[in-house]
């Protein structure tokens, strides 16, 4: 069976990405971008979905860590786009699991207070909805949240880049809500891994599609 598989390597005035990811991993990373909790978001992304992924990074952190993070968004959407190919015989849909119906097509995780979901479709057609989460993007941070580097180097508004830079290059429809939640930490852990439950369970291979693509169209990349 053919080895999903993808390299990127992506230089601009503003950041250089070497990244490789295999679809078909063990969840194993290596993730250099500066932004150490942009690593660790990075790191149980690849922990979560079952991917293996090397990512380095060095961007203009000395301007702001925007460019950085919507640039890996960037190139790991290339590379998921890259290595799915025709996207044949894939389930398409993230189902994840849902603790009231495992069958609904969703992915729900909590961490702590916090119940995100994410439901993915790698449709061809590049699309976010991003539900729940603007009033913590704009409201005043304590004391405590501006010393933390997920509220620095990490602001909390840099994760809906880095998931529409994602949806735009892997041309897949991506929603991502937050049901409830305060603590801005536990929010963007809790996204980035009912987000890679969705991955893991879309990019699947479906034994029962006997490797046609999953669309009365004909095609998921045209």
């Amino acid at each position: 069976m053919k080895s999903r598989r993808a390299e990127i390597r992506r230089e601009t005035a503003e950041t250089r990405i070497h990244l490789r990811l295999r679809i078909d991993g063990h969840g194993r990373a290596t993730v250099r971008t500066g932004i150490p909790f942009f690593d660790h978001m990075l790191d149980l992304f690849a922990r979560h979905s079952r991917v293996d992924l090397d990512l380095e990074c060095q961007g203009d952190l000395e301007v702001d860590a925007h460019h950085t993070v919507e640039d890996c968004g960037l190139a790991l959407g290339q590379a998921f786009c890259q290595a799915l190919g025709d996207r044949r015989g894939i389930r398409r849909y993230g189902t994840g699991f849902d603790p009231r119906n495992p069958f609904t097509g969703e992915a729900y995780v909590p961490m702590d207070e916090c119940l995100a979901r994410c439901v993915i479709d790698f449709s061809g057609r590049p699309y976010l909805v991003w539900r729940g989460m603007d009033g913590h993007a704009y409201r005043r941070l304590t004391l405590e949240e501006r010393t933390q580097d997920m509220s620095s180097a990490f602001r909390f508004g840099l994760a809906k880049e880095f998931f529409q830079a994602f949806a735009n290059e892997a041309r897949c429809n991506l929603h991502l809500e937050l049901l409830y939640g305060e603590e801005p930490h536990h929010i963007v852990e809790a996204l980035f891994k009912a987000f890679a439950r969705a991955v893991d369970e879309a990019c699947r291979r479906d034994p029962r599609l006997r490797g046609q693509v999953p669309s009365t169209k004909g095609t998921l990349t045209s």
